[in-house]
């Protein structure tokens, strides 16, 4: 059995005529056909339904994931959506975890109460106990691991085993994990979802995202949502994201070393109250962390201490190699302040806090650079000697 860098790479989908390295980007959107009968009977017979790059990419996922079916999206937000539309209908109830990404968030609660479906926010750690939260109407549980802007593990073999005791379908946001570090569908969960914006593709420069299953008949459900949604993904960005999951082992890698050198620097820092990493021993979520993923990521979390009027205006405004923007995933350093954006059921999250919250993504740069940075940057919150 080959490593799963080298299965990645040398994953190859059907493909007609010359065969090269990379496959051919074929920007149609009309199929010809020489019969009525090919014309009614090709899969696919438009273009919006994905050709040979679309087919390598989902051939490439299923390796990565360890799925048996794929289907791709335009973006990670697109995939969330999907799967989700895909395992709930009116009069239902799905149970998402209260650190999920935002927008996924806000389209549980407030998308689908349109569509007749409740919505209830858990805590991430709550495992097993997550019973407790089970209705008669439950029809499908969220998670993310770790969590986005806290980085909670949660236990998911515990969670889908509960799941799978009362007939609720269990879906996963593998987008920090990458398919590479975590394996979900591996864990028992039914669905597995990626934001390929962020680490496949790479370089920030395109978008994509996907959804993934072995079951079939959940396939069959999430590939009429999205063709009654009519997505699609277009063929560059495909193409940007298959050429990116070559390179993923590489550079996750390189991410995952900068991000712990990184980290364990600022664990030490007198400005910092908190590194939020499950990688890092102090983590409380450590031995999950350990137990479910082989590595990590580039992305995590930091709370400072209490800082000075006007400090985080100084502190932002002395950084120059960690750009300012959303996303992540990409070759460039980011950090971002996520106070404005950091929403929790309870106040006990954020009435703990000693100061502000950061997520910091590492990228490809030097540390030792980006540990100079940083350091002029708290110089630089203090504000003037």
């Amino acid at each position: 059995m080959k490593r799963p860098e080298t299965r990645i790479i040398h994953t190859r989908g059907a493909r007609l005529g010359t065969v090269t390295v990379n496959p051919p980007v074929e920007r149609a959107s009309t199929v010809l056909f020489k019969t009525e009968k090919a014309l009614y009977d090709s899969k696919p017979g438009y273009g919006r339904m994905g050709l040979s790059v679309h087919r390598e990419l989902e051939a490439a996922l299923s390796e990565l994931e360890g799925g048996s079916h794929v289907r791709l999206t335009s973006n990670g937000l697109q995939a969330c959506v999907l799967a989700i539309a895909s395992c709930v209908k009116s009069g239902g109830h799905i149970l998402i975890p209260d650190s999920a990404y935002g927008p996924t968030a806000r389209f549980c609660e407030r998308r689908l109460k349109y569509m007749g479906v409740s919505a209830t926010r858990y805590d991430p750690r709550i495992g097993a106990g997550i019973v407790d939260l089970i209705r008669p109407e439950t029809q499908a549980i969220f998670m993310e691991s770790p969590g986005s802007l806290t980085f909670e593990v949660s236990d998911i073999p515990a969670i889908t085993a509960v799941a799978r005791e009362h007939g609720v379908t269990t879906i996963a946001d593998n987008t920090w994990g990458a398919g590479y570090f975590h394996k979900p569908l591996a864990l028992g969960a039914d669905i597995v979802v990626q934001a390929m914006t962020k680490y496949i593709v790479g370089h920030a420069d395109a978008f994509g995202g996907a959804v993934m299953t072995s079951d079939d008949r959940l396939y069959n459900r999430i590939a009429m949502a999205s063709e009654d949604f009519g997505i699609s993904l277009a063929p560059d960005d495909a193409y940007l994201c298959l050429r990116g999951m070559r390179t993923l082992h590489t550079r996750l890698r390189a991410h995952e070393a900068a991000a712990l050198d990184l980290a364990a620097w600022l664990a030490e820092r007198p400005e910092v109250s908190e590194v939020l990493h499950p990688a890092l021993p102090s983590s409380p979520d450590h031995t999950l962390w350990k137990r479910d993923f082989t590595g990590s990521s580039g992305l995590f979390g930091v709370v400072l201490n209490a800082i000075p009027e006007g400090g985080m205006d100084r502190f932002l405004g002395a950084l120059h190699l960690f750009g300012m923007g959303f996303s992540w995933g990409g070759y460039e350093s980011l950090l971002i302040p996520c106070d404005h954006q950091l929403t929790r059921s309870k106040d006990s999250w954020t009435a703990t806090r000693a100061g502000p919250l950061l997520r910091i993504h590492v990228g490809l740069e030097a540390v030792s650079d980006l540990k100079a940075e940083l350091d002029s940057a708290f110089a630089a919150l203090k504000g003037p000697a």
